[in-house]
């Protein structure tokens, strides 16, 4: 009964190839000329395959934003969780505080252009699983700086800085310097702990 075909494991594991493979093109399209400027019809060229598989891939744009924003997240995630020091374990808890932002700030260009444009429904995105795992983070680094009083809340309020739509027209229309949007980010964190050790 033999394995003549491809085994259904090939298969799923040649699927994620290629998925990844999209989702790597699309984010050089993405660090290239924006979110807006992507298109399927962009996609399927600069990874050379037919428009139907980039839409049986990821559904529809919106589909591929949300795709590529989890993507973009899984790096990022594993860096805050696993990564070296200061983003990641072995470092002082204010160190990782200021770390964290440091590193969205330094990816807005990309990962703040794509949670923009995935971000399409107002009433869902605080439930996102990425935003879930970064506010319980971020909440637990505070409870090791402490004492604050609202670890939840005050998580709530360094996110809220972190908004890739603040941050886009913070840096684009107001025209603030990314040095003074991370100035701003550790700032905010010192006075989130202030009561605690530095």
């Amino acid at each position: 009964m033999g394995g003549r075909g491809p085994s259904q494991t090939g298969i799923r594991v040649d699927a994620a190839r290629n998925r990844n493979r999209l989702l790597e093109a699309a984010l050089e399209l993405v660090a290239a000329r924006g979110a807006d400027a992507l298109t399927m019809d962009d996609l399927a060229s600069r990874a050379r395959v037919g428009k139907g598989t980039v839409f049986r891939r990821f559904g529809s744009r919106a589909g591929l934003m949300q795709a590529l924003l989890d993507h973009a997240e899984r790096g990022f995630q594993t860096a805050y969780l696993l990564g070296p020091p200061p983003l990641g374990p072995g470092a002082p808890a204010r160190d990782r505080l200021h770390a964290f932002g440091l590193a969205r700030l330094a990816a807005l260009k990309v990962t703040g252009e794509l949670a923009r444009a995935a971000d399409v429904d107002p009433g869902t995105r605080y439930q996102h699983p990425s935003r879930s795992l970064a506010r319980r983070h971020l909440a637990g680094l505070l409870r090791l700086a402490g004492p604050v009083p609202d670890p939840e809340l005050a998580a709530y309020q360094l996110t809220a800085f972190l908004d890739a739509g603040l941050l886009l027209h913070l840096h684009g229309e107001e025209g603030m310097s990314l040095l003074r949007l991370e100035k701003g980010w550790q700032e905010l964190v010192d006075a989130v702990t202030r009561h605690g050790s530095p």
